[in-house]
């Protein structure tokens, strides 16, 4: 097929990074023509601020060098500069007269350093700070003069100025408001930056209001409104940046603020897409880069032709790139009549947080001193999380967090680099920012592509978040709240799951073509995330796929370190009588397990069984009366029980009774990820049920419900859901739970997360209408219907090289 020509304009970093996404969809479409003003490769820009203050070399911010344009068969101008767009003839023309045609173009000028026109602008050493020629003549400056000013107290004119001053400058910030960053701080924070900064030498001159440029050839100071004067060698204007949409302008595209773009970053000009900073989008044009990755996104997936993604926003967050200062905001953190402020100030230890609420939900943060929590409360932010539920903890952070001794109070800029940060993968800070830097990394997922941090349980995906903004700058690509279900597509668990039900797509195919899964086949990540939806969605209909199952669950043994199983029969409630403690251990004998143990799951766990022996094993252990333990299965783990009021002077109802029909109820059931209950008799709460999926507590007057915990490495107590008179009111709670946790929560997402993710009142307005709480305990019958009765022999079939015996129904149930 005979490629078309794709033309960039604008070397900059929203236009490549949208050619990076395009040749991970399509590398062979087009043929691709880049023109750069600079005589330079892709760098990052927001990067400039370390450059100055020698934290980083050119080198180590260059994003793709000449070397990757070869590579990827890219023809790249350095130098060049494009004057015209001539639409009717779709080329581009630049300023030395090379001519390129194209089929499809993008725009990605940029945006420009908005300089006061004031009288003696034009001298000499009067410059913006955008790019690396800037850079270079401020660094310059620095070996001959000795006093700098810098117009401007906002994000950019700090960093100017912190760089300038570690390069030796006398160094004084003019700013016209009474606060610095007034955009992304409030007072109270922004008083305590300005004091932290004048601590290191850094002066200031608030509320004044510039009037000329002094000197003659080059700049000798700076006179105000007032009449006073302030001496300057270098003058800096870091007032702010404009959109850079001229050229577009004059090729007839529709521009207001900036070119303006659709949901699909197309131009009024179908055939012209544009990205970044020169771009205006439903009113707004944006000057962070996280936006921008956003939209490189969606641009390359219509490039490609898949066609499914769309831009609709993005909140930003602010993070300053001054060493040794931690200070983050986000969102609305001034507030209005609606809202209302959780406030904390330590004058002391330097550290301010506020957090602006409205109806629970957070619509803005800032922090000053300790930001190891931004992260966090930005995902909350951007998701809509209702935060009712622990909000009275909720401006301490993830206090609870267990993983590896980490705490919010520690910076996480400031831990030595074999400071372990993810206790799951063993991975340490070092091995974070190497590989960072090393691939140019700018987003969550590379880093757990690249060093498994934050790959497992997740808890430490604050800290990993936090490191991953310091490192790369504040503006880097934070974790999205509409990921997608995985590579093959950029349709989210949501949009599949909407999908499936919506179109009644029955198969894992169907789903797949709809949603146009680049790969066909589907990936490990994937298939069993679509099986589990399809199951979900169609449980009496459904031919679940053996093939889209982990081994664990086909084979029903847990794989161990030495390529062996363990094998885990069921206990319902833990109890078991002389008989079966017998069948067991003939069991054991018969194939010769090397270990037994018994679990704080209430079960045995047999230990060292081999691949062949497990389809005879669970034969005999059928007869003997046990079903799967499912110890290895997303879905029902255990369900813990103490002896409650039968044995126990504290009980208060039968807990070993109710934990036994819970667990008749549940076994056997696939879930988004692995499910435990727990049953205490009294209020001591010994079976400790307000750490587990479902917890029920038992008290004189009927039972507690509590849901959302886990007892992992990420320690969550449990949220009250509601207390409930009759065991008859416990079973059909934990079955409408359980289901509205099956249909809403993604794939691999426990309760704990999911519930933080969609807050406590959605959950509990599900479950509190008695229709509708009935409705969810029949959808749950039903799936259970099947799970628990569907033949052994038909669900073995094409697992792994396994011949399994047919053995009794009820023993491996449906986690095949």
């Amino acid at each position: 097929m005979l490629k078309q020509n794709l033309v960039l304009i604008g070397n900059g970093m929203a236009g490549v990074r949208t050619l990076e996404e395009l040749l991970k969809l399509d590398s062979d479409l087009y043929n691709i023509t880049v023109f750069g003003e600079e005589p330079y490769g892709n760098y990052n820009r927001i990067m400039l601020s370390p450059v100055l203050a020698s934290e980083k070399t050119i080198d180590e911010i260059m994003l793709n060098d000449e070397q990757w344009y070869i590579d990827n068969n890219i023809t790249l101008h350095k130098g060049k500069k494009v004057t015209e767009i001539q639409r009717g003839r779709q080329q581009v023309v630049t300023d030395d007269g090379i001519t390129v045609p194209y089929d499809r173009l993008i725009i990605a000028t940029g945006s420009t350093p908005f300089m006061l026109p004031l009288p003696g602008a034009d001298k000499e050493g009067v410059i913006g700070f955008r790019d690396i020629k800037d850079v270079n003549t401020m660094m310059s400056a620095t070996e001959n003069y000795k006093k700098a000013v810098v117009i401007g107290g906002g994000l950019l004119g700090l960093e100017a100025a912190n760089g300038l001053m570690k390069q030796g400058m006398d160094v004084t910030v003019v700013h016209l408001g009474g606060s610095l960053m007034d955009r992304q701080l409030d007072e109270p924070a922004s008083e305590m930056l300005r004091q932290s900064l004048e601590e290191r030498g850094m002066k200031f001159l608030m509320k004044h209001s510039s009037s000329e440029v002094l000197g003659d050839e080059r700049v000798t100071g700076l006179r105000f409104n007032d009449g006073t004067e302030v001496e300057a060698d270098l003058l800096v204007m870091a007032v702010g940046i404009k959109p850079n949409f001229a050229l577009a302008k004059s090729a007839g595209l529709y521009c207001e603020r900036g070119i303006v773009v659709n949901d699909t970053m197309q131009s009024y000009d179908p055939k012209i897409y544009a990205v970044g900073e020169c771009v205006q989008h439903r009113g707004i044009a944006y000057g962070l880069v996280a936006p921008l990755w956003d939209q490189a996104k969606v641009c390359a997936n219509h490039l490609a032709n898949f066609g499914i993604a769309r831009y609709e926003g993005t909140v930003t967050s602010t993070k300053l790139k001054v060493t040794g200062i931690e200070l983050f905001s986000a969102g609305d953190f001034i507030g209005n009549e609606n809202t209302e402020e959780i406030v904390f100030k330590d004058a002391a230890t330097g550290t301010y947080k506020k957090i602006v609420l409205e109806d629970d939900k957070i619509k803005g943060a800032v922090m000053y001193g300790d930001t190891v929590d931004g992260s966090w409360y930005f995902q909350m932010m951007k998701d809509g999380t209702d935060v009712s539920a622990f909000r009275d903890t909720l401006l301490f952070g993830q206090a609870h967090l267990g993983d590896s001794g980490h705490n919010p109070e520690t910076r996480v800029a400031g831990l030595p680099d074999d400071a372990e940060i993810c206790g799951c993968n063993g991975v340490c800070k070092g091995d974070i920012v190497n590989a960072i830097n090393e691939h140019k990394i700018f987003t969550l997922d590379e880093v757990r592509a690249h060093t498994k941090a934050s790959a497992s349980c997740g808890s430490c995906t604050g800290l990993v978040e936090s490191l991953l903004s310091h490192t790369v700058g504040g503006d880097y690509s934070a974790t999205p709240s509409t990921k997608p279900v995985c590579g093959c597509t950029d349709a989210t668990h949501d949009e599949v799951r909407e999908g499936i039900i919506n179109m009644q797509l029955t198969t894992m195919k169907a789903v797949r073509e709809e949603f146009q899964w680049r790969n066909a086949d589907g990936c490990a990540s994937c298939r069993p995330a679509l099986n589990y939806y399809l199951l979900c969605a169609f449980p009496e209909t459904y031919v679940d796929d053996p093939q889209s199952r982990f081994i664990n669950e086909r084979a029903h043994g847990n794989i161990q370190k030495d390529g062996t199983y363990s094998v885990v029969p069921r206990m319902f409630g833990g109890l078991c009588t002389a008989q079966q403690l017998r069948d067991i251990a003939d069991i054991a004998d018969k194939y010769k397990v090397p270990e037994m143990k018994v679990t704080g799951g209430q079960r045995i766990d047999m230990f060292g069984i081999k691949k062949e022996d497990l389809p005879p094993m669970w034969n005999d252990l059928s007869n003997a009366g046990f079903v799967s333990g499912h110890a290895y299965a997303k879905g029902l783990r255990t369900v813990k029980t103490c002896v409650g009021e039968k044995w126990c002077r504290f009980g208060t109802q039968n807990s070993t009774g109710l934990g036994v029909k819970l667990e008749e109820l549940t076994w056997g059931s696939w879930m988004p990820h692995k499910f435990k209950i727990a049953v205490s008799g009294c209020p001591r709460n010994c079976a400790e049920a307000t750490i587990k999926d479902f917890g029920v507590v038992c008290v004189d007057s009927g039972y507690e419900l509590h849901v959302a915990g886990n007892g992992g490495i990420k320690v969550r107590v449990t949220d009250l859901l509601c207390k409930v008179q009759t065991e008859e009111d416990v079973l059909e709670y934990c079955a409408a739970f359980t289901q509205f946790y099956r249909e809403d929560a993604h794939y691999l997402e426990r309760t704990a997360p999911w519930i933080e993710r969609v807050g406590l009142a959605k959950v509990q307005k599900a479950l509190e209408e008695p229709e509708q709480r009935k409705a969810l305990a029949e959808r749950f019958a039903i799936s259970q219907k099947k799970a628990q009765i569907d033949p052994w022999k038909e669900r073995a079939q094409g697992t792994e090289a396994l011949e399994f015996a047919p053995i009794k129904v009820s023993a491996l149930g449906e986690l095949v």
